[in-house]
């Protein structure tokens, strides 16, 4: 959503930036997002997904969800199939390219269940980096060239005040909720994020509340022997959550790779019938599990070894 300036500055003000442990469960994190709240997801496509967070949004019940994301894969079928989510705003929706197109998707925008939000990749990132400016906006030539424009009635062009060309203009992205993966942070929340950081950055700052789900915790020590790495800083976040394997069966970057024996056996199941095969897949690893390690051990110890084989395999000589 935009929001006016001194909305914006009024919503920093009241929130609590002292330099505090944030850490608590899945379960408590899941409880600081309202039905009907604006959920910005960090990660893009396969890479450094929130999904630990997302399963415990959907085992919770959360409803009317309006989530944004860079580039969506799978967590958005699954929002769409749960009911978490009617809404999602992104720029390409698919489980990924060597799979095809998204069914789920088609099924639910072409019958009107659900709407699919379609910007382009630069202008998601502009809102968000909006957002995180605290500007109403910002302009761009590129979805000119396409008539991208002509079908979001959120975005405008203008003739610029100093060469007369004509721009389009993008709204900030401001969510209520940012949902971040990381390799790691402390207990107060600085984050480090090894590997390419997508819109991550900008969407902390553009959020009102962000939650960190992390592979581990470490040390504030630890933290400040590379400063370098911290991309969120502790005053953005208010919630963290050790959850290892967070992502799986998505990436975390150099931790472990896609799950993509898991990932083809989920594409499968969803081609003879998609509505059957998500609800099936929803039974079996979001609501029957007891907990997120009970998750896990439904994916299987081999598959995730593998993955971690994988991922780390970029830090060997």
């Amino acid at each position: 959503m935009t929001l006016a300036y001194d909305e914006l500055c009024r919503r920093t003000r009241e929130r609590d930036r002292s330099l505090r442990e944030k850490v608590m469960t899945l379960d408590a994190a899941s409880a600081l997002v309202p039905d009907g709240a604006m959920v910005g997801i960090g990660g893009s496509t396969l890479s450094r997904t929130p999904l630990a967070m997302i399963w415990a949004l959907i085992r919770a019940g959360r409803r009317d969800l309006v989530c944004a994301r860079s580039i969506s894969s799978s967590e958005g079928e699954l929002l769409f199939a749960s009911g978490a989510s009617r809404h999602l705003i992104t720029s390409w929706f698919s489980l990924g390219i060597v799979w095809g197109v998204s069914r789920i998707m088609r099924a639910y925008t072409e019958t009107g269940r659900a709407r699919f939000e379609e910007w382009s990749h630069l202008a998601i990132g502009l809102r968000f980096r909006a957002g995180a400016m605290g500007v109403p906006f910002l302009p761009m030539r590129s979805m000119l060239g396409s008539d991208v424009v002509a079908q979001l009635p959120d975005a405008r062009t203008i003739d610029c005040p100093f060469t007369g060309e004509k721009l389009a203009l993008v709204p900030a992205l401001n969510p209520d909720v940012a949902l971040i993966h990381v390799q790691r942070c402390d207990a107060y929340g600085n984050a480090q994020i090894d590997g390419l950081p997508f819109m991550d950055v900008d969407l902390a700052l553009a959020a009102n509340r962000v939650i960190l789900t992390t592979e581990r915790i470490v040390s504030n020590d630890q933290i400040r022997r590379r400063p370098d790495q911290t991309k969120v800083p502790f005053f953005a976040v208010d919630a963290v959550v050790e959850v290892p394997f967070g992502c799986a069966p998505h990436e975390c970057y150099g931790v472990y790779e896609p799950l993509f024996d898991h990932l083809d056996r989920y594409a499968a199941a969803l081609k003879p019938d998609a509505a059957q095969g998500i609800r099936d897949y929803l039974e079996c690893y979001f609501y029957q599990p007891k907990s997120w390690i009970d998750y896990l051990d439904r994916i299987g110890l081999a598959e995730l070894l593998d993955a971690a084989r994988r991922g780390q395999s970029i830090y060997d000589d």
